[in-house]
Parts: C-alpha cells; structure tokens; sequence
C-alpha cells in the first residue's frame, strides 16, 4: 500500500510540473533546519515520496550548495548556500533599520521628506520615509512603493549603476511619460545617467510628480558599490535649481553615515 502511495505522489509531481517539486525542494530545507542531518530514507519518508524522488531532490539542492552530504554517515545537513540566502536578507533588514534613523536626521535637520530606495527587479523600491513637519510638504507616504527608474531620482541613481543588461531593458522598450518634464528617449536617458555617474547626485525636476523635485545621492556598501540611493523630495518652490548645491552637501554627509554603518564609504559629490 505504501508503494501504490509513493507512486501515485510521483506520479503527482510529474502532472504538477515544477511547483511541486519547489515545493517538496523548500520542505527538506525545513526538515534539515530542524534536525542536524537526516538520511535519504528519512527524508522520502518525511515527504511521503519514493527514495529516488527524495534522492533527485536532495542532488539538485547540493548542486546549488543548499544542502551537504557527511562523508561519514551519508546524511544531509544544510549547506553554506542557505547561509548565503540568510546574510543577504540580514543585511537587507540593517539597511531598512539604519536608513530609519538617518532619514529621520536628515528631515530633523532640512524639514523636506526623505526616502531610501532600493533596486528591485526593474524599479526603485522605497524602504524607510521620514516626512517634513512643515504646512506645504510632500506628504504621500512612498514606503513599499515601487517608482520608475527613469523618471525618480532614487531610480536613476540606482539605473546609473546597475548591470548593463538593465539598462539595456529599462531602454529597450517605450519608457512612460510620467509629467511633461520625463525624460522619454533613450538617448537623453543614457547622457543624463552618464552625468549622474560623473556628479554623483542625481535630481528628478518635477519627472515624476508635477510641482515635485527630488534630489538623491548613493549610498555605498561593504563592496565599494551603490546599495540604495538617499532622497530628499520637496515642493518645487522650495527646492529649485538654485537650492540643489546645499541639499547634496547635506545629503552627502547623511549618506556617508548610513555607508558607513553599512561597511562602506562615503561617496563624494562633483561639481555641484
């Protein structure tokens, strides 16, 4: 009865296609979290699978380093590849937590709302938000938002130095008209991160939100490269071309702080 079982579970898999087998992927990990080491037997048990089954899954994992095989005992245990899954969202979580406290500083000091974003997929995603306490403010809460990379200037800051290929697809297709002032053709996108790599600040002059100017700065991680990018966005009557030079200064020295509790340095702005 048991194999009638196990073949029927197989034959599951097969129909279900990959999301099973994800899934039953995901279950040995939990299984392995919760136990030093366990035997293929154990496992297929567990699972309610057939040993071969059990046995194809666990080579997949090992393949990607998720799970190890003792040399004395023949078991497995979890591999330095989960390690690796569990440093990155680690360091994540300090970012969000340190950002926190630097918008907080930075809006305490200039009284115009802050933002960290970071890159996810192909936008820029708002992380933490500190907002300005004056009459007039931008006042929309951005956290968890995804904005456009082309048209914020978190998102170009962040575009201006990912991988090639992203640019390669944020441009390979009809980039949105946000406000009048977006910058639309490939062309003028590609000179205007070419002089946020060279200044090392980016603004966005009403691109996104018409009456809306926003200013951002890297910040840089334990690697030497931008991790996030820092903001500070206000009306545009309180942040024109004129006040740019002073809100990267002050920018600058907020970011530096936050690179540096990240591992990094503190990047340093040209020709403001």
């Amino acid at each position: 009865m048991a194999t009638r079982g196990r073949a029927s579970s197989d034959r599951e898999e097969s129909a279900n296609g990959p999301v099973q087998s994800v899934d039953r992927a995901l279950q040995i990990l939990d299984l392995l979290a919760s136990s030093d080491s366990l035997g293929v037997s154990e496992i297929s048990r567990e699972l309610g699978v057939h040993r071969s089954t059990a046995f194809r899954l666990l080579a997949t994992l090992e393949s990607r380093n998720f799970v190890e095989q003792e040399e004395r005992r023949g078991e497995y245990q979890l591999g330095l590849g989960v390690l690796r899954l569990a440093s990155a969202v680690r360091a994540r979580r300090d970012i969000v937590r340190d950002a926190q406290s630097v918008c907080d500083a930075l809006v305490e000091e200039i009284d115009e709302t802050s933002n960290v974003a970071l890159l996810e997929g192909e936008w820029a995603v708002n992380v933490t938000q500190a907002t300005s306490t004056r009459f007039i403010a931008v006042s929309r809460q951005y956290v968890g938002q995804r904005t456009p990379l082309h048209a914020t200037s978190t998102g170009k800051m962040l575009l201006a130095h990912a991988p090639g290929e992203l640019f390669r697809a944020i441009t390979g297709r009809a980039l949105e008209q946000c406000t009048d002032a977006t910058i639309t053709d490939p062309a003028e996108l590609a000179q205007e991160l070419d002089n946020i790599r060279r200044l090392g600040w980016a603004a966005a002059i009403g691109e996104w939100e018409e009456e809306a100017n926003a200013v951002a700065v890297p910040v840089i991680g334990r690697d030497g490269t931008v991790v996030a990018a820092l903001s500070v966005t206000a009306p545009s009557f309180r942040l024109g071309q004129d006040e740019v030079p002073g809100v990267v200064e002050v920018l600058q020295r907020h970011a530096g702080v936050l690179s540096a509790r990240l591992g990094g340095a503190a990047a340093v702005a040209r020709d403001v």
